[in-house]
């Protein structure tokens, strides 16, 4: 009877796996053209957004700051810079516009 008990008791060994480990494969590079429309596209959005946000007085400084670097990245033909220069001042324009729905402090 106890050695029913200690053998219900242990653990089994565990299965060791023989397949083979088998690595992810890295990702793609981005292709370029493709970056160079988005980074067009986005330069485009940009330079709307900071018109709308200039005709009603306002634009924030960074805003202005961002799209001037994305002017310069594009010129450089950087277009992840310009991307990411461009996103940010489309993003600090809209903020300056839905800052206008909020009163003014005296």
């Amino acid at each position: 009877m106890l050695g029913l008990l200690s053998t219900g008791c242990t653990t089994p060994d565990p299965v060791k796996s023989t397949e083979p480990i088998v690595a992810n494969p890295a990702p793609p590079p981005p292709d370029s053209a493709a970056l160079e429309q988005e980074a067009r596209a986005m330069l485009a959005q940009a330079e709307t957004d900071i018109q709308r946000a200039r005709a009603k007085r306002a634009l924030w400084l960074k805003a202005w700051e961002s799209l001037v670097q994305a002017r310069q990245a594009a010129a450089v033909k950087d277009s992840a810079a310009t991307v990411r220069h461009a996103r940010k001042a489309s993003e600090l324009a809209l903020l300056g516009l839905e800052q206008l729905a909020y009163p003014a402090v005296n």
